[in-house]
C-alpha cells in the first residue's frame, strides 16, 4: 500500500510508536519504551562547545533591537561571550547556597548569562517576571528570595524592576547586576553593569570548573506556581536536562538533521520554555528568535509581526496563544502562508487544546499548503525536566499526550475510577531545595514521583496509541448525586461549546446537585459580538444580550450532547475581574488553578447557586 505524502512526512519526523506494558496482580501497570535511552552528555555546556566549533557562524539567539532589527549571537559569538561571563561569575563566590537569580524577560543577554552559569556549575534561578511586574504585594517573590538567598541577582531592566528590588532588599546581600543599558539599581544605586562582569577576565579557571560539572550537579532551581502554597524550588540537574533532550532527539529524529528554527515567547522561568524549547535549540544547533509578544490583547501584534518575518520549522504555544493565532491566521492570508511555509510540527502544552482550535489549525494548514501539519503534545512537569511522555505520532484528536519516552517509566495506579500516573527516570528531580519532608512525600516506595495527574488509555487494547490526560486527581469532585465530575474534560468541552466567548472556565458544583461555570471571557471576542467600542465598560459588554445568548447556546449544546449531569453546566457567570497572579489563580503561561479561583471567589459561587439567581447569572 502506498503512503500518502502526509504519512511519509510524519514517518520521517517521528520515531515509531511502541510501548512495553507490565501488568501487576494489584492492578498497577508499568509502561516504558522498548527503546533504550542512548548515551547523553554529562553537562549542558558541551552542546554549546560543539556547535561553536561545528557551526560558529550559525545564528543561535536573536531578538529585536531598539531599531526593530533582529540581532543577537551566533554559536561562535555566544561561546566566546559565555566564557567571559563565566570567568566573571567564578570570581563572585556563587554556589548552590548562593545561586544566581534572574529577574528578566527572555532576552539574548539573559540567555548567555544563564549559559555562563551552567557552564561552570553555578545554579541559576530564572524567576517569573510576573512575580515582579504583575504582583501587587510581591509575596511570592519575597518567599523565593528568602529561600534561595542568592549571591547575585541579574536584573534585565532595573527601572522596570525597581519596585520588586525594593520589596526584597531586606532579604538578601546579593550583588545586583544590571542589564546592558541599565542605569544602575534604581532601588539602591549599587548595581554593577553587566559589562563590568565581562571585563573581570581570568578565563583560565573556566575550563577546570566546567570539567568538574557532573550529571548530578545542580543546573537550575525552577519554581512551581505556588498555587497551593509558597512556590517550591525544584532541583534540576545537568543529567536531568541532558537526558531529557536525548529522549526528545530519539522521538523526534528529524531534529538531528533539520536544526529547529523557532519563534518563541514562553518564559524561561518555566520548564516548557526554559528547558524543553531553549535546550532543544541548543542541543540540536537551531535558531531561537525570542518573541517579545505574548498571547494578550495589545501584545500579540508583536508575535504576528515576528511570524511574518521568521517562519518557524517547529512552533510551540499554549492554548490561549493558539486561540489568538487562529484568529490572526484566518484574517491574514499572507501571514497564514508565511507561517505554514516551512512548518514541520505544531506543538501545544500547558493545558489541553480545545478541539475547535485543533480542527481550526488543521483547516488553516490545509488552506495554506494543501496538507495538514502534525499537531502533537507531550506531558510532564517542572519535576520531570519536563518530558515524560511524547505524542510522536499524529493523534486522532486533541488531548492525546502520547507514550513514555526512552528511559522513563510510568506507573499507573488505580485510584477510584481513574488511573493515577507516576514517573521514574533520569529526567526526574532529586527533590525540592531545602524541603526534605516535602521531597520524601513526593515519591513512593519504588522511587516514582507522585505528580497528582490522571490518565486513561486511548485504546486499552493498543497502548501504543497513547494516553489521554484525565485531569488532576485533586481537581475532580462529586455532585450530591454521587456522580464524579471530571473537571479536566468538562473544562475543555465547555470552552469548545462556548467558543469564542469563553477564554477559560472554572467548574463549580462541589456538594451541589449540578455543575456551574465561572467564565473568564475572551474580552476581544465579546466586544466584537456585542458591537461594543473599546471604551465600553467590560461589565456592560458581558451583560449584552448577544454575549449572554452565546453562553446559553453553549450550555444547551453541552446538555443536549446526551451525557449525564457531570458533563454539562446548568448555570454560568461571566467574570469581569481577570484571574489574579498574587492569589495563585493563574500562572504567567495562562494556566488557571481551579481550586484557587473557587476559594477566592466563593461569594460568586454562592451567587451562581442562589435560589433566585440574579440578572448576571445565565441559566438554561
Amino acid at each position: 500500500m502506498r503512503m500518502s505524502r502526509a504519512a511519509r512526512e510524519r514517518s520521517a519526523l517521528f520515531a515509531p510508536a511502541a510501548v512495553a506494558l507490565e501488568q501487576r496482580p494489584d492492578g498497577v501497570q508499568i509502561l516504558r519504551s522498548p527503546v533504550p535511552l542512548q548515551e547523553y552528555p554529562p553537562r549542558i555546556g558541551l552542546w554549546l562547545e560543539h556547535w561553536a566549533e561545528a557551526e560558529p557562524d550559525r545564528d543561535f539567539l536573536l531578538e529585536r533591537g531598539a531599531d526593530g532589527r533582529w540581532a543577537g549571537a551566533t554559536f561562535g559569538d555566544a561561546a566566546a561571550r559565555v566564557l567571559r561571563l563565566a570567568a566573571g561569575l567564578l570570581q563572585r563566590n556563587l554556589s548552590p547556597e548562593r545561586p544566581l537569580a534572574i529577574l528578566s524577560d527572555n532576552g539574548v543577554e539573559h540567555g548567555l548569562l544563564m549559559l555562563a552559569a551552567l557552564h561552570v556549575g553555578i545554579p541559576v534561578a530564572p524567576l517569573s517576571p510576573a512575580y515582579s511586574l504583575q504582583s501587587k504585594d510581591f509575596g511570592k517573590l519575597r518567599a523565593i528570595i528568602a529561600l534561595l538567598r542568592p549571591g547575585m541577582i541579574y536584573v534585565g531592566d532595573p527601572r522596570r524592576y525597581a519596585p520588586a528590588l525594593a520589596a526584597i532588599a531586606d532579604l538578601h546581600d546579593a550583588e545586583i547586576v544590571a542589564g546592558e543599558g541599565g542605569a544602575g539599581d534604581a532601588a539602591s544605586g549599587r548595581a554593577m553593569p553587566i559589562a563590568a562582569l565581562y571585563a573581570l577576565g581570568g578565563t583560565g579557571a573556566v575550563a577546570r570548573a566546567s570539567a568538574a560539572v557532573a550529571p548530578d550537579t545542580i543546573a537550575k532551581f525552577l519554581f512551581t506556581s505556588g498555587s497551593t502554597g509558597e512556590p517550591k524550588a525544584v532541583i534540576n540537574t545537568h543529567g536531568m536536562l541532558c537526558a531529557n533532550q536525548q529522549a526528545k532527539a530519539q522521538t523526534w529524529p528529524f531534529l538531528v538533521n533539520d536544526p529547529p528554527i523557532i519563534v518563541d515567547w514562553l518564559p524561561w522561568s518555566h520548564t516548557f520554555g526554559g528547558n524543553h524549547n531553549f535546550n532543544m535549540v541548543l542541543r540540536n544547533g537551531g535558531t531561537l528568535y525570542i518573541d517579545h509578544g505574548k498571547p494578550m490583547p495589545g501584545l500579540f501584534d508583536a508575535t504576528t509581526a515576528n511570524l511574518r518575518e521568521t517562519a518557524p520549522t517547529v512552533y510551540f504555544n499554549v492554548p490561549r496563544g493558539y486561540d489568538m493565532l487562529v484568529n490572526a491566521l484566518r484574517a491574514d492570508a499572507e501571514l497564514r502562508h508565511r507561517f505554514f511555509s516551512r512548518l514541520r510540527v505544531l506543538f501545544y502544552a500547558g493545558a489541553a487544546l480545545p478541539q475547535h482550535l485543533w480542527e481550526a489549525l488543521g483547516e488553516l494548514a490545509q488552506q495554506a499548503r494543501g496538507r495538514p501539519v502534525p499537531m502533537v503534545t507531550s506531558w510532564g512537569s517542572t519535576e520531570t525536566a519536563p518530558l515524560a511522555t511524547d505524542c510522536h505520532f499524529q493523534a486522532a484528536r486533541s488531548g492525546v499526550i502520547g507514550i513514555p519516552v526512552p528511559g522513563t517509566d510510568l506507573k499507573l495506579v488505580p485510584a477510584g475510577d481513574k488511573l493515577e500516573i507516576r514517573v521514574r527516570g533520569p529526567n526526574v528531580t532529586p527533590g525540592y531545595w531545602k524541603q526534605p519532608e516535602i521531597t520524601r512525600a513526593a515519591f513512593d516506595d519504588e522511587g516514582f514521583y507522585i505528580i497528582g495527574d490522571a490518565v486513561r488509555f486511548v485504546d486499552p487494547a493498543h497502548p501504543e496509541r497513547g494516553l489521554m490526560f484525565d485531569g488532576r486527581i485533586a481537581e475532580d469532585f462529586k455532585l450530591t448525586t454521587g456522580t464524579t465530575v471530571n473537571v479536566g474534560n468538562l473544562r475543555v468541552q465547555g470552552i469548545a461549546a462556548l467558543a469564542p466567548v469563553g477564554q477559560d472556565i472554572v467548574i463549580t458544583g462541589h456538594d451541589r446537585d449540578a455543575c456551574g461555570f465561572l467564565i473568564f471571557p475572551n474580552v476581544a471576542a465579546c466586544r466584537v459580538l456585542a458591537g461594543a467600542a473599546a471604551e465600553t465598560p467590560l461589565a456592560e459588554v458581558l451583560q449584552h444580550a448577544l454575549v449572554r445568548d452565546r453562553v446559553r447556546a453553549g450550555l444547551v449544546a453541552l446538555r443536549d450532547a446526551g451525557g449525564g449531569s457531570s458533563t454539562w453546566a446548568a448555570r454560568a457567570l461571566l467574570l469581569a475581574d481577570p484571574p489574579s497572579i498574587d492569589a495563585g489563580e493563574i500562572t504567567d503561561k495562562g494556566y488557571i488553578n481551579q481550586r484557587a479561583v473557587r476559594e477566592r471567589r466563593a461569594a460568586l459561587v454562592e451567587v451562581l447557586y442562589g435560589a433566585a439567581p440574579g440578572p448576571q447569572v445565565i441559566t438554561l
